[in-house]
């Protein structure tokens, strides 16, 4: 027996619609990110990236259009849909007046982790992050390569099969970039799908495929090598390019 299409998809966007007004922030977009994928979500400030995360996440209403999240339709399950991704959002999202154990102690009772599990999660991230220097120090004393490596972390302390990261690596340096990516593979290499958004051309090149976003329409979506041999560019930069004047 075939396998139902939606089984394959971790997100499913049909005619996707978003309007503040008349403003149109998502204007009719169509693609799917199959399971295990990474997923790049790109365009430039005000492209319309943000706006269609927050729906995919549950955290806002389309206007009109069919979007499937995890199996789970966004419009009659948004609570399913939350607790089975995770999301780090453009913004540092951690406490800052907390410490890097009580940050991963109220996600995790959150997202319904035992206390043995959260103890296990924390000293694993210690550990991996490199931040035994920091164990007693607020969140608002790391250095912000570090912010955005454990925020990464803690989005996914609950282990969900999809995780949105809307613009992780804004204003870090391209050394701290990099080691950013490295978590991601890890995570990728696991069979979790990463739906991320960003506005960094070269991060292009670490996605499965990628979508690019010209005022809120989707102008061009496929993996890196092809739209580059398509529009005849050297970098996705130089695509990207293109497709934004038109």
């Amino acid at each position: 027996m075939a396998e139902n299409k939606s089984n394959s998809k971790a997100v499913i966007v049909k005619d996707l619609v978003k309007k503040f007004g008349s403003f149109v922030a998502n204007d009719h977009l169509n693609f799917e990110v199959d399971k295990g994928e990474i997923f790049g979500f790109l365009g430039a400030n005000g492209a319309g990236k943000t706006t269609a995360i927050k729906i995919l996440c549950g955290l806002s209403h389309p206007t009109s259009g069919e979007v499937n999240v995890a199996g789970y339709d966004i419009y009659k399950q948004r609570d399913l849909i939350k607790k089975n991704i995770g999301y780090m959002s453009q913004k540092f999202s951690l406490y800052d007046d907390l410490s890097i154990a009580e940050n991963i102690r109220f996600y995790g009772g959150i997202y319904g982790l035992s206390r043995k599990k959260i103890k296990e999660k924390t000293a694993e991230y210690i550990e991996k992050l490199g931040l035994q220097a920091y164990t007693k120090s607020m969140v608002k004393e790391l250095p912000l390569g570090f912010k955005q490596k454990l925020a990464f972390s803690v989005a996914i302390v609950h282990d969900p099969p999809i995780v949105f990261l809307d613009e992780p690596t804004g204003g870090v340096d391209p050394i701290t970039r990099r080691q950013f990516w490295e978590l991601i593979y890890k995570e990728a290499a696991k069979g979790k799908t990463i739906f991320v958004t960003t506005h960094y051309m070269d991060e292009a090149e670490y996605c499965d495929r990628v979508s690019i976003m010209v005022d809120g329409r989707i102008e061009a979506l496929d993996k890196p090598a092809i739209l580059k041999e398509t529009y005849n560019a050297e970098s996705m930069e130089e695509v990207f390019i293109q497709l934004a004047r038109g």
